[in-house]
């Protein structure tokens, strides 16, 4: 459908519409007033007539009753008048006699009248008593006639004005679509990339201002166009160098990468090297103090291989003595008297009483240099990048063998180890966490101290809590604690890279250390490592080691939350 028709239709619909709204509105209102009217004039005239004839009805005058019923039907449109007694007699009529006839149904609304006569009835009153009634007639055809005619005149302006309407509609709907074909012809010009167009624009009105806007908009169009292609000629123009400079670049980039490659290998390397070096410090540290710990089981074990020596004589010469005697002796009597004799000179029964003892504290003597060597040999090997299932209760025991000898003479140590699942771990490089802690805990404390070691397994994390009852350090001290080369001990006897290289392998087992110290009361170190965590090694090529150490400093001063409140007051040995 054309937007001129649509505008015919359009527009003869609304003024159709509105036409309608008012012609029906003027007949209904035209309507009611006459009929509004009419039944005024009926009650009216019913009114007089029956005051007319109260005189004469009251004084019986038949005569003046029918000159005034002939007088009534004088009224234009009155179709018959009737004057009645009280009782319903008549006692004049006059009128047309066809509807006389008809039994009288008075009317209330001329809406409702079927015989074109509204009937109107009144009573003839005197001191409020009714005395009769009159009844009339009127016609009421000349009313519709009347209001007919009004609705076919209306009926045909109406359909005039919509003819002009329509005829108005198509000459601006022919003006407007005109209008429109020429825009729409300059917008398919542009839809095929033409974008060099002007349309002509005439006059002042809307689409004269829209004709101006497209050819605005034309303009633009050409220069976006130029624009457009001159980017495209740079973009292409970039296309053609962009490869050789990928190319490039990647080169570079593999070259770097190469580099950082090697960078973090001897970055690994080197810090496996200083992880064995302070391994190699600690165990030259307690060298003095595991001799010790060796030599003296070493030393009752050779003592009581020398007496053992020589009860092996003693038994030896009681046997060679046994055979002699069995040869010398036939006398069953001298026989015992000299086995007897025999026994008291090698003193038999102290060597078999005591042979036993030394055996079992020999063999206690060895295990001990066992358990020594063995921890030992945990704590100095080099460390692999392997994870494996341990246990951290054998662990901790196995290092406080090894640390024995720095504690044991000035610290009660109290163990309260928890059923803990296996930790799959370094536990290699855990071995050297625990090792610094404890020697740091006896380092704390001067004399008569006492060092708590507890285990749990709280939230999925195996915790270890190492507390001392030594000097404590101050906030200040706290803040630098795992700083790489801080220390509080005198020049040669520390490195300051115990607690730094523990927070870095409690980090790469995924868990944290924290601190909490009073000074002149003592430290807690509880270490977090969880059991279901990914175990990884590659922190260090994530971060540097200033990064590090600033996330070193923030962790150690924290407070314990809720779990960790939990934790201290589980582990309170």
């Amino acid at each position: 459908m054309s937007i001129r028709l649509k505008t015919i239709l359009g527009v003869a619909l609304i003024e159709g519409s509105l036409l309608i709204v008012l012609l029906v509105t003027m007949m209904n209102f035209m309507r009611d007033s006459n009929y509004e009217a009419l039944v005024k004039r009926a009650q009216t005239t019913a009114t007089l007539f029956a005051t007319t004839t109260k005189d004469a009805v009251l004084s019986y005058d038949l005569a003046s009753l029918e000159t005034f019923t002939d007088e009534m039907l004088k009224n234009p449109d009155l179709v018959y008048a009737r004057v009645l007694s009280a009782e319903g007699d008549v006692f004049a009529e006059s009128g047309d006699i066809s509807h006389l006839k008809e039994p009288f149904l008075a009317d209330t609304e001329v809406s409702l009248v079927d015989d074109d006569v509204f009937d109107v009835i009144v009573d003839i009153e005197e001191g409020g008593e009714v005395y009769g009634q009159v009844e009339i007639g009127i016609h009421i055809a000349s009313i519709n006639q009347a209001i007919n005619q009004v609705y076919t005149w209306g009926m045909t302006l109406a359909s005039v004005e919509m003819l002009l309407v329509a005829l108005f509609s198509f000459l601006l709907g022919g003006y407007l679509t005109g209008q429109l074909n020429v825009l729409q012809r300059a917008a398919k010009v542009i839809g095929s990339g033409k974008f060099n167009i002007s349309i002509p624009v005439k006059g002042k009105d809307e689409i004269a201002v829209v004709g101006e806007a497209f050819n605005t908009m034309a303009k633009n169009l050409t220069k976006t166009s130029q624009q457009r292609d001159s980017f495209e000629a740079e973009i292409l123009e970039l296309n053609r160098s962009l490869e050789a400079r990928v190319q490039q670049r990647t080169e570079e980039l593999q070259k770097k990468h190469g580099q950082l490659v090697k960078a973090f290998k001897s970055v690994k390397e080197t810090q496996a090297k200083l992880v064995q070096s302070e391994k190699m410090a600690g165990l030259g540290t307690m060298a003095a103090g595991v001799a010790h710990e060796i030599n003296n089981p070493v030393g009752f074990v050779k003592s009581n291989l020398g007496s053992l020596q020589a009860y092996s004589t003693n038994l030896t010469g009681y046997v060679h003595r046994i055979d002699e005697l069995l040869k010398e002796h036939d006398d069953m009597q001298s026989l015992r008297e000299a086995l007897q004799a025999a026994r008291e000179e090698f003193d038999i029964e102290y060597t078999a009483e005591d042979i036993d003892p030394l055996i079992v504290e020999s063999q206690d003597g060895v295990n001990r240099v066992e358990a020594i060597v063995s921890g030992l040999r945990s704590f100095a090997r080099e460390d692999d990048e392997q994870m494996a299932p341990a246990d951290i209760n054998g662990a901790l025991k196995s290092t406080l063998k090894v640390a024995a000898n720095q504690l044991k003479y000035k610290c009660t140590v109290h163990e309260d180890y928890a059923e803990l699942p296996a930790l799959t771990c370094n536990i290699g490089r855990l071995n050297q966490v625990f090792m610094n802690l404890l020697v740091n805990a006896g380092q704390a404390i001067d004399e008569n101290g006492e060092i708590f070691i507890g285990t749990r397994f709280i939230n999925n994390e195996v915790i270890v809590s190492i507390r001392d009852t030594g000097c404590g350090m101050s906030p200040e001290v706290q803040k630098q604690l795992f700083n790489p080369f801080f220390t509080t001990k005198d020049v040669g006897s520390g490195t300051g890279l115990g607690l730094s290289i523990s927070h870095g392998i409690i980090e790469e087992h995924g868990g944290r250390i924290q601190v909490q110290s009073v000074e002149g009361k003592g430290s807690r170190f509880i270490v977090r490592l969880p059991v279901q965590s990914q175990q990884s090694t590659a922190a260090p090529e994530q971060q540097d080691q200033a990064e590090k150490t600033g996330q070193v400093q923030a962790k150690a001063t924290s407070k314990p939350a809720d779990s960790d409140q939990q934790t201290e007051n589980s582990l309170s040995v």
